[in-house]
This record gives C-alpha cells, structure tokens and sequence, in this order.
C-alpha cells in the first residue's frame, strides 16, 4: 500500500521461460504421470506402460535439449532464465544432455526381466516384491507367489533425473539446494529396493541417508554463511561482492557483509556438500557401502548420472560464483583430489568384491576428473564435460555386465566367483575387459582421451605436480583392472562357479551402447572434443 494515494501495488507476475526450461518440465510432468499410472492402471500392465513411459520422456526431454543448442542456447543466446534460478548455457545444455542419454541407458537396466529365474511363474526384475514389507516375512513371500513387482522405480528414477537436470544448471544457492533434495531423496528410495539380499540393500539405503542428510545440512549451512556475507543468493551477485565491484546490498545486512570469514567458512561448506555427491576423499565413506548395497541396476544409474550433475554443480560453483577466490579453493581442492586418486586407487587394490571394486575405482575417478576443474583454464571445462561424458557410459556398461553373472543366491560379484568366466562365456569377459581397460585408461578407449584431456588441461593449468600423482595413481589403478582381467582369462574355471544369464534386448542394448561409445570416444574422439569445447563457456 503506497501511503500518499492509498492504491495497492501490484505483485509482479513471475517471468518463467517455458521453452527453455522444456527438458526439466517434460521429465518431471512424465514422474508425475508416473505417479498417476501407479494408481489408476491395473497392476498387469503397469510395468509395460512405465517402461514406454520413462523412454519416451527421457528421449523427448534429449531433443529438446538438442533443440535448444542448435538454437545458439549454448553459445550466442547463452542467458540466465526463470527469474535468475536457472542458466541456459554451454555447460548446463551439454550435462543435461549426457545426464539424459545415460539415463536412458540405465532405464533399460532396471526394465530387465529375463536374469532371475520365473518365480511362481512370474518374470521378475532387481526389485523386491513390495517394498514395504519386512525381508524374509510372510507378506513379502505372499507378495512374491502374487508376482508382484516395484514398478514404482521408474517414476522415482524420473524424479531422480529432474532434480539432476536442474543441479548442474542452477544459478542460486537456493535452486542448488532444492535441486540436490530433488534427486537425492529418490536415490536414497531406490537403493533400498533389492529382491536380493534385502537387508543389506536397506542398511546401505540408511547410510546414504543418513550421510546425505549430513552433508545437505553442511550445504545449507553454507548457504546461509554466504548470503549473509554477500546479501544475495545470486550466484552473479555474490561473485560481484566477492570481486569487491558491489559494496553495499541491504541495509539489514550492512553488519555482515564483506566480512570474509563468513565467504571462507561458507565456501568451504558449500564445497564439502559437494564434494560429497561427487565421492571424494575425506567425504567418500558412504560409496562402497551404498554402491554394494543398492540392487546394480541403481548402482550403475547412481554412479553416472550423480557424478555428472555434482561436478557439474562443482565447476559453476568454482567458475561462477568463487573465481576471486581461486587462490583460497586452489591449494584446498590440490589436497582433495591427491587424496582422492591415490586413496581410491591404493584401497581398491585390497577389495574382494567386483561392485566394491568399481566403488573405489569411481572414487579415484572422481580424483581424476578434479584435475580437470583444478585447472581454472577453459580446457579444464571442457575436459571435464568430456570425461563426464565418456565416464558415464562405460560405467553404466560395466554395472550391467556385473549383472549377468549370477549364481543360486543371485549375482555372483565376490571376485573369487569370477575366475575362468573368459574360458566360460568369451563374449560377456571381453566386453566386461574393454569397461575395465577404458576405466584403466588404456589407449583406443574412451578412458585414455577422457585421461589425457583432463591431464593436458591440468598441466597448461599450472598443476603439473598434480598430474605426476596422477599419472602414478592410474599405474596403481591399471593394475587391480588387468588382475581382474587376468583372473577372467587365465584363471581355471571352478566347477560350481557361476552361470552367465542370457539377457533380454534391453540389457544387451545398454550394454551394446556403453561398448559403442567407449571405442568411439577412444578412437574417434575429435568432434565430441569440439562440442565439449563449444560447450564449454558459463554464461555470468
């Protein structure tokens, strides 16, 4: 109410950009449907209309971001939409991208139905039968001789994907965060759900949780830090105030602001929340656990498709909102990625079972792609899209492969089980040999061009000691992928080792594509190169 004529002022309607915000809104619109087939369509045909369902939208929700980038969004038309919450630009488009593709991928995994034996004459899938019941009760055996199934994953797997989508691309502290629970409270759902080996599906689900609570608590604390240091949530804002090119916000706050313990303190709590998602080294406790734990098909979804959107998050972060402070970040992030390749790479040697294995093996990635975003360069960016890219989908690959090796209790994944499966099943070895070569990052694979973008940047980028550990972390990483490789080939078959399940289309697809760009990004990487490089510009 204005005091002088007594007319209200009028509440500005919110200017949303629809078209540019499409890929989130089609994902989440397809969750919801989700949601909606759960409880209005039979039982019968649920599964089936899921399936089509989550495709379909993730394949719609990839075009519009093609859409959007062949329309100049990622580079001339780059801009900040939805009111200042979220950037449209190179990065933001060429993540949401892969995140999307990799999804797809993984949707495929979890629609797999032919590995477990028919119970009760029913196919089933990773999933338990009803998730609410206790493991090992009569419901839950009466829910398995009904042929019930949890098909409730696909919408929490949507979900999962929207709040991915909005993490890489957020412009304010507050998206970040809204975003980050968007994804991590169906994460945490979907890791309890094993058929097998339930309760320690569910442990693992607890320790997420209850570690992910932890750090969303250090994230949000570091957002208050910083708004009260800079009077804004705006990335652009707090960068400027930061920079010392903005003095004075808001008088409420004039006590606070600019006073740089509060910047320090907040960052460095940002940093930790992210740091987390990534699984680095001193924030990495929860991945083994959780990655053993969870059934693999949500394992191989986690592992790509979170890495990407946290540094993603990350590198805005650092690029954006704290590149004045670069001299403070540095020498912090040089000790966390040392710790985090030699930490991943000298534990993984130590462990006894495959999906372990992978764990430490995507922590001393995580380590390798920090490299990349030490380097403060534009080649650091866009190696890490790069490598992000690759990263995902060989990922993706080898969890599936680890899924169709399988005994009487399920999958067979202590590596002792392992032994002689090349002399057993040539096919499944040598591709599950070509994840674990681009992982060891072996020249003609998606892993070496990955490795060695990430590296050059680092080195142009003034951190040449860093790419040394480097280069000696992944001498000590090769070495723990050829044992297992030698222990596939070379090793004599036990006689009650396990059987290789014949997959149905969707997993030999989704493994067939991680096997596809794996040798395509070894061999001709150049263009992906180039898009990585065109995408590589933050947009202020």
């Amino acid at each position: 109410m204005t005091a002088a004529d007594g007319k209200v002022d009028k509440i500005p309607a919110p200017h949303i950009e629809y078209a540019q915000l499409a890929p989130t809104l089609i994902v989440v619109g397809a969750a919801v449907v989700g949601v909606l087939i759960e409880a209005f369509v039979p039982r019968k045909s649920r599964y089936y209309a899921q399936v089509f369902l989550s495709v379909i939208a993730l394949a719609a929700a990839f075009a519009a971001v093609v859409a959007l980038a062949a329309d100049g969004y990622g580079t001339t038309k780059a801009h900040i939409a939805a009111m200042g919450a979220v950037a449209v630009d190179g990065p933001a488009l060429f993540l949401q991208g892969t995140i999307l593709l990799a999804s797809i991928v993984a949707i495929f995994t979890f629609a797999e139905r032919r590995l477990d034996p028919e119970a009760h004459g029913n196919r089933v899938d990773s999933f338990a039968a009803q998730a609410a019941s206790v493991p090992g009760s009569d419901s839950e055996q009466a829910a398995v001789k009904a042929g019930f199934t949890t098909t409730e994953v696909f919408p929490l797997a949507l979900f999962a994907v929207s709040g991915m989508l909005v993490f890489p691309a957020a412009n304010d502290l507050l998206t970040l965060f809204v975003a980050l629970e968007v994804f991590s409270l169906p994460l945490y759902l979907l890791c309890a759900l094993a058929r097998r080996k339930r309760l320690m599906s569910q442990e693992a689900a607890v320790k997420y949780f209850l570690l992910g609570a932890f750090s969303s608590a250090f994230l949000l604390f570091g957002i208050a830090l910083l708004y009260g240091y800079a009077g804004s949530v705006q990335y652009a804002t707090i960068a400027d105030v930061v920079d010392g090119t903005v003095q004075t916000v808001d008088p409420a706050l004039a006590g606070t602001m600019g006073n740089d313990a509060l910047l320090l303190i907040g960052g460095a709590m940002l940093l930790m929340g992210l740091l987390f998602k990534v699984g680095a080294v001193p924030f990495h406790m929860w991945t083994p656990d959780v990655y053993q734990g969870a059934p693999t098909p949500v394992t191989g979804f986690m592992a790509a498709a979170t890495k990407v959107a946290a540094f993603g998050a990350l590198l805005r972060l650092l690029y954006v909102v704290l590149p004045g402070m670069r001299w403070d970040w540095r020498p912090v992030m040089w000790g966390v990625a040392i710790v985090t390749m030699v930490g991943g790479a000298i534990v993984a040697i130590t462990q006894t079972d495959i999906k372990r294995l992978l764990a430490y093996s995507s922590i001393a990635h995580a380590g390798f792609i920090l490299a990349g975003v030490i380097a403060t360069n534009a080649d650091g960016i866009s190696s890490v899209l790069f490598y992000l890219g690759a990263y995902s989908f060989v990922t993706i690959g080898a969890f599936a492969v680890v899924t169709l090796v399988r005994d009487a209790g399920g999958e067979a994944t202590h590596l002792s089980k392992w032994a002689g499966l090349g002399r057993r099943s040539p096919l499944v070895a040598a591709v599950f040999a070509v994840f674990l070569l681009a992982f060891a990052g072996i020249p003609l694979t998606s892993g070496f061009t990955g490795k060695f973008a990430v590296f050059k940047a680092a080195a142009e980028g003034g951190a040449g000691p860093l790419v040394v550990v480097g280069v000696i972390s992944s001498a000590i990483a090769a070495f723990f992928y050829i044992r297992v490789i030698v222990l596939m080939f070379f090793s004599e078959p036990k006689p009650d080792g396990p059987t290789v399940a014949v997959p149905s289309p969707l997993t030999m697809t989704a493994i067939g594509v991680g096997v596809a760009v794996t040798l395509v990004l070894g061999v001709a990487p150049q263009y992906f190169l180039d898009l990585a490089g065109q995408a590589g510009v933050f947009v202020r």
